[in-house]
């Protein structure tokens, strides 16, 4: 079924010279006597590429045949990131460029989306909080809680962020993973 500009939002997926794209921004601009048009930014899903494109508001755009599966990660046999369908338990391998930096904050057994474009993985969607113990830092400072300062620490999975000076190894972190940052120490090993 098409789509017009006109039903756009933050993350309307459309299919551009036979390729994912999703919208970022958009914005209806009306000219004179003219038509409208939308003016859009949009990214490719496949290689993360962002264009600028304008579009009369009426232009029918072809949805791409993409499919989003919620499967588990099993893991890493050094070449590929193996995913497992629960409902089917197909498997399903991906290599480092449909992962990309998404391992740095994915355990085993982590639940993520697949995404499917004409039934070929191209990428994956971390849930947006994940809890990871802290396997390196230096010694948090009793008493500063407060502060306001912050240190680097390395999670299990090797992904690294900034915590709060409190924080210690074997810490378990709640951690946004769209950027990377501290939400909470969930439980203390002390």
């Amino acid at each position: 079924m098409p789509i017009t500009p006109n039903q756009f939002k933050r993350g309307s997926k459309i299919e551009v010279d036979g390729e994912p794209y999703a919208v970022i921004e958009w914005q209806h601009i009306k000219c004179g006597r003219g038509g409208a048009t939308v003016r859009t930014k949009i990214k490719n899903l496949i290689s993360g590429r962002v264009l600028e494109r304008t579009y009369d508001s009426g232009e029918k755009l072809k949805e791409p045949d993409f499919e989003e599966k919620r499967m588990q990660y099993l893991y890493n046999d050094g070449t590929e990131y193996i995913f497992m369908d629960q409902e089917s338990y197909e498997q399903v391998h991906l290599d480092d460029d449909c992962v990309g930096d998404a391992y740095l904050f994915m355990p085993e057994s982590l639940d993520v989306a697949v995404q499917f474009f004409n039934g070929r993985p191209i990428g994956i969607t971390l849930p947006n909080f994940v809890e990871l113990e802290v396997t390196e830092c230096e010694p948090g400072v009793k008493g500063d809680t407060v502060t306001g300062g912050s240190k680097g620490a390395t999670v299990i999975t090797g992904g690294k962020i900034q915590v709060p000076l409190f924080i210690n190894e074997g810490d378990v972190l709640k951690i946004d993973t769209r950027d990377a940052s501290y939400i909470e120490r969930v439980s203390s090993k002390k």
